[in-house]
């Protein structure tokens, strides 16, 4: 797909209202989505790399108050197309240099996704790959699963902190293309209608 920015007449719709006049709202509560399950991942390296805890007692904050959260595999399905769907959802909502970033945020959570696939699916068969006695991903086979999917996360998350700052100061040609008011009222200010 193109990186061109999309002109503002061409969007209509549901995705169109998505990424116009809701986009702020909508990366808003993306945003929030995306923190807490940030917030989940830290307290349980805290636990683990700083309390000392053993891995299996290490669930973070939702997986204390309900532990079989954290070794539900449907939970970490769920978060992982949430995630992928929100990406592409709000995807056109980006211009210029910002959607190059959202995109490559994009394609690591597809690669995120397709990992997640595979525990659900081995999870819910029981067949488990590579001879192994639980559920295990590709990079699995090389990585401990905690540091692996914190890795994700980091991974995943730069690149959409990138295209958000980029995506509240874009320069004047991508101001003139975005159909949404994401940007501050001082940037769109600067922009002739």
């Amino acid at each position: 797909m193109s990186n061109q920015a999309v002109p503002r007449h061409s969007r209509s719709g549901p995705l169109g209202l998505l990424n116009g006049p809701y986009h702020r709202t909508a990366l808003n509560l993306y945003m929030v989505v995306v923190l807490a399950h940030w917030a989940e991942h830290l307290v349980q390296a805290f636990q683990i790399w700083v309390l000392g805890w053993p891995v299996p007692q290490s669930r973070g904050v939702l997986g204390l108050a309900v532990p079989w959260l954290v070794t539900s595999e449907w939970l970490h399905y769920g978060y992982a197309i949430v995630m992928l769907i929100g990406l592409a959802l709000l995807r056109p909502g980006f211009v210029g240099r910002a959607r190059t970033w959202w995109t490559v945020a994009l394609a690591i959570q597809f690669w995120h996704h397709i990992e997640h696939l595979l525990l659900l699916l081995q999870a819910q068969t029981g067949h488990f790959l590579f001879d192994r006695p639980v559920p295990t991903s590709v990079l699995q086979l090389v990585f401990a699963r905690v540091e692996l999917h914190l890795f994700y996360n980091t991974i995943v998350f730069l690149p959409m902190v990138v295209a958000m700052y980029l995506h509240l100061r874009p320069t004047p040609a991508e101001q003139a293309t975005m159909a949404c008011t994401c940007a501050p009222r001082s940037v769109r200010a600067l922009t002739p209608a």
